[in-house]
């Protein structure tokens, strides 16, 4: 018995060092493939949407057309997303003079997002969603639905990268560093 417990515990220990195997592998090979491409009309359409901000002030999705533009899909109840908003604003401050503009579109409630912006803020703006950021998210890649996901548009709003999960900070930055206006 002693035997057969010790060969179930490898098996199991076995199989959670493959699946994470995988997971690490897949993980690596999405940092360098490239990025889905995207049908021209999401990008155009995405411009076409306003959402309400912190504040309540509505605000146009279309006032940062011609900017390299951060679009981050995220929610206040993601681990992930939070880790990395202190990383999108640091990298916000580094090249906004660049014409860099990162965006967090929560898929949250207005209530949840004000409460958690007031306690953590960040230095881009913050636009809620709610249930309507799940389609735009999706129209703009996101087939998973899940969050983080990021999206970096150039200034012709050519997508240059979708990223489902975290972005290093230092991988964003040099493709920032590439795709600036100057």
């Amino acid at each position: 018995m002693r035997n057969s417990t010790r060969f179930i515990v490898a098996l199991v220990a076995a199989m959670i060092a493959m699946t994470a195997g995988i997971y690490i592998g897949m993980g690596g090979r999405e940092s360098r493939r490239p990025e889905i491409s995207l049908p021209k009309e999401a990008v155009t359409q995405f411009f076409t949407v306003q959402l309400n901000d912190v504040n309540g002030k509505p605000q146009a999705l279309a006032q940062w057309r011609g900017k390299v533009l951060v679009i981050n899909f995220w929610a206040t109840w993601c681990p992930p997303c939070r880790e990395e908003m202190p990383e999108f604003s640091r990298l916000q401050a580094k090249h906004a003079a660049d014409g860099v503009q990162f965006v967090g579109i929560a898929l949250d409630t207005a209530e949840n997002v004000i409460s958690f912006s007031k306690q953590h803020p960040v230095g881009y703006p913050l636009l809620i969603a709610e249930s309507e950021g799940t389609e735009l998210s999706r129209r703009l890649g996101n087939s998973q639905l899940a969050l983080p996901y990021t999206v970096v548009l150039g200034p012709q709003e050519e997508v240059q990268i979708t990223r489902l999960g975290r972005i290093p900070e230092s991988e964003l930055d040099g493709l920032l560093k590439r795709l600036v206006i100057r």
